[in-house]
């Protein structure tokens, strides 16, 4: 390994973060304008107010112009390949300002192999599967500007659901995810009004009561999950009659006025602020202004939108985030290492958090215990081993009944995890909010089983050490003959999955030299090339939407370089 090059790149990362920080002392960053985004976001004040929101409908279209492909289409990002989500949703939008570009329809005539109705819903449908989360959404914003007329090809949401309490959801098989309640409300209100039905007299009494909820579950920004495409769905299906001005819609609208980009496009989410503040806390010297700073962004009420306990983290510090077991793990690993390891009650109502998440199963989901059988809900195997780091690492400072719950849910955890292991020594931990677009099945276990493999050697707990080291062959064979990773075997290096991979092969100092250096030497070769810092879009949002993050490429090289160096 040439030092002098790791110091190279190393004080060059260094200075590209620091150029990041906020004045208030955090890590904003800034996601990649999105496709979808905008044209939800322009479908969405079209449908609300046309009139009003007519500048930023057209600054919107006119951004869908210039990013559009040659032959039509989009990607989620505007360095992703083109997909048929972001190209029909697009189209849809354009259509319905009379702008739609008619290479489009050839495009999307492709994708679904015909231009008839049933080929559009049943494509959407079978893309999807049996989640609809977002293929029901897609559908409804087709049906509510004509390019669908059959309303009854939709799925039906069942709105009044919601308005039970949400301790039974898990027991409902509810047909969308748990982050999707607002959307649920909203598209299932707006399917009564358009297609009726012999029980709509009764269906329509839940209606003053689901609107009760769907208001309490809004942010005082307006905009739900800090998602551009969540509250745009939830606004323009509200934007019919008695509640096109009602205050859950005009919120909607605000939000996305508040955030709309100067050039007049949308990302998929505000920014992932607690997020990015925590990865770059963990590879700096301690620092007081930021150990406050995460201190004080633990979430201290019961949270309006998935009921959960006091205690945990969210993914910024705006009002529409929700605490989440990967950045309440994140949190609680940084604050160990600004904190040298002192605990407090907040840490200490952090780590009660992080139990109550816990699934049945022993594994850790995302935002609810049990919610449901969707894959976004269900325990996943990097979310697992962050929690699994964060007990570990603050399990020696703890006593009587709390450390004897931390050492219980670390057991629970590392047994889900043996069993995960087994069944996935050859073909690696997949992540659940990272995938590859270049990968012919869009995964990225490379990441989730890299992640895993730091996550569990840093916790230093002999069972983590051993499920680490099982796993470490898968990340051997999936190094491509450049020297870098991709997101599988044969796929396309990318900086962000090569430094997770060397962040992996740092934790055995003493073996696989060879495939260290051609690693370093593929990272080495982008710095001197001027592409290190090249947008990747790895990250997977929400049903399959693709996100790009400016600060990724530094915080996994960096993160990288410091396990390297320790």
């Amino acid at each position: 390994m040439k030092i002098d090059q790791l110091k190279e790149m190393q004080a060059d990362a260094i200075e590209q973060l620091m150029k990041g920080r906020d004045e208030d002392g955090m890590w904003r960053g800034s996601l990649s304008s999105s496709a979808i985004s905008t044209a939800v976001s322009v479908f969405a004040l079209w449908r609300i107010d046309a009139d009003k929101y007519a500048t930023h409908i057209q600054a919107g279209v006119r951004w869908l112009h210039e990013t559009m492909k040659d032959d039509g289409s989009w990607g989620d990002s505007v360095e992703s390949p083109s997909n048929m989500t972001a190209t029909l949703l697009t189209y849809v939008s354009l259509y319905a300002v009379g702008e739609a570009p008619t290479q489009s329809r050839k495009y999307l005539h492709q994708q679904f192999g015909g231009d008839t109705e049933e080929a559009l819903t049943q494509g959407v449908l079978r893309y999807y599967g049996r989640d609809l989360t977002f293929s029901v959404p897609i559908l409804m914003m087709c049906a509510l500007v004509g390019v669908v007329t059959d309303w009854k090809r939709i799925p039906p949401f069942p709105f009044e659901l919601a308005t039970l309490p949400q301790r039974l959801f898990r027991y409902l098989n509810l047909p969308v995810v748990s982050y999707a309640i607002p959307a649920l409300i909203a598209i299932g209100i707006c399917q009564l009004h358009q297609r009726g039905g012999f029980m709509s007299p009764i269906r329509r009494l839940f209606i003053p009561k689901a609107m009760r909820v769907l208001l309490s579950m809004q942010p005082v920004d307006g905009g739900f999950l800090e998602a551009a495409p969540l509250t745009a769905f939830v606004g323009m299906c509200l934007a019919d009659g008695d509640f096109r001005h009602h205050d859950v819609t005009q919120r909607c609208a605000h939000f996305l006025i508040d955030t709309v980009r100067p050039d007049g496009s949308w990302s998929i989410d505000t920014n992932l602020s607690m997020w990015l503040t925590s990865l770059a806390a963990k590879l700096l010297t301690p620092d007081s202004q930021l150990s406050t700073l995460l201190l004080r962004a633990a979430t201290t009420f019961v949270h309006p939108f998935t009921t959960a306990a006091p205690g945990g983290w969210g993914w910024s510090d705006l009002s529409g985030s929700v605490p989440d077991g990967d950045d309440t793990s994140g949190a609680l690993v940084a604050l160990h290492h600004l904190t040298q390891g002192k605990s407090s009650p907040e840490i200490e109502n952090g780590l009660r958090w992080l139990m109550g998440l816990q699934n049945r199963d022993g594994g850790m989901p995302t935002f609810c215990k049990g919610w449901g059988k969707l894959p976004f809900d269900r325990s996943t195997p990097d979310i697992t081993a962050h929690a699994i780091l964060a007990m570990g690492l603050w399990l020696p400072s703890l006593n009587g009944r709390l450390k004897a719950d931390v050492q219980k849910a670390l057991d629970r955890m590392l047994t889900w995890m043996e069993r995960t292991q087994a069944s996935s020594q050859h073909s690696g931990w997949t992540p659940l909010w990272f995938g590859d677009q270049d990968a012919a099945d869009e995964l990225a276990p490379v990441y989730g089983t890299a992640t895993a493999i730091d996550y569990l050697m840093s916790s230093h707990l002999p069972a983590a050490t051993r499920l680490a080291q099982s796993q470490i062959d898968f990340i051997l064979c999936t190094q491509n003959a450049d020297g870098g990773w991709g997101g599988n075997k044969g796929v396309k290096s990318k900086v962000t999955y090569t430094s997770r991979a060397l962040a992996a092969l740092a934790h055995f100092p003493s073996q696989y030299d060879t495939e260290k250096q051609r690693g370093w030497d593929y990272l080495y070769q982008r710095f001197k090339a001027g592409t290190l810092y090249d947008r990747e879009p790895i990250g997977l949002y929400f049903s399959r939407l693709w996100y790009s993050e400016e600060l990724y490429n530094i915080l996994f090289l960096l993160n990288a370089i410091k396990r390297m160096t320790e």
